[in-house]
C-alpha cells in the first residue's frame, strides 16, 4: 500500500495519506498574538484546507488530540469555536491536554486523522 506525503519538510510531513486515512500534523494559530477562541478559529481554518488538499473534510475525522497552554483558562472558549465548526452528527475520538507548546503565546494546537471518502 502506498504512503502519499504532502507539504514535506526535512522533519515532518504536514499531510500523511495511508491506506484511505489521512494523518495531519499538530496545526497551530497563524497568529498566536490573540486569544483562545481566535487561535482555535484559524487552527481549524488551516486544518479546513489541509483536509480538503488531501482530498477529504471535517465530516469525516476519526479522531483529533487537542493540546491547550492553559486547560482552566482556555477549554471553554476552545470549545465553544470546537462547537460551531464541527458538523453535527461528526464528533471524532478527541482527547484534550494541557501540554507546553512550543511558543510561548501559542495556546492551542491540534493532531487530526481523518478517512478519505
Amino acid at each position: 500500500m502506498s504512503i502519499r506525503r504532502l507539504r514535506t519538510e526535512a522533519r515532518y510531513s504536514e499531510i500523511v495519506v495511508h491506506g484511505g486515512t489521512v494523518y495531519l500534523a499538530g496545526q497551530l494559530a497563524d497568529d498566536y498574538g490573540v486569544g483562545i477562541e481566535e487561535q482555535t478559529r484559524q487552527t481549524l481554518a488551516g486544518i479546513d484546507r489541509l483536509l480538503a488538499e488531501a482530498g477529504t473534510d471535517k465530516s469525516r475525522l476519526l479522531s483529533v488530540t487537542i493540546y491547550l497552554k492553559d486547560m482552566v483558562a482556555d477549554y471553554a472558549g476552545l470549545n465553544a469555536v470546537w462547537d460551531a465548526w464541527l458538523p453535527a452528527g461528526c464528533a471524532p475520538a478527541r482527547a484534550c491536554v494541557e501540554a507546553g507548546l512550543y511558543d510561548g503565546d501559542a495556546r492551542v494546537e491540534m493532531s487530526v486523522v481523518a478517512a478519505l471518502p
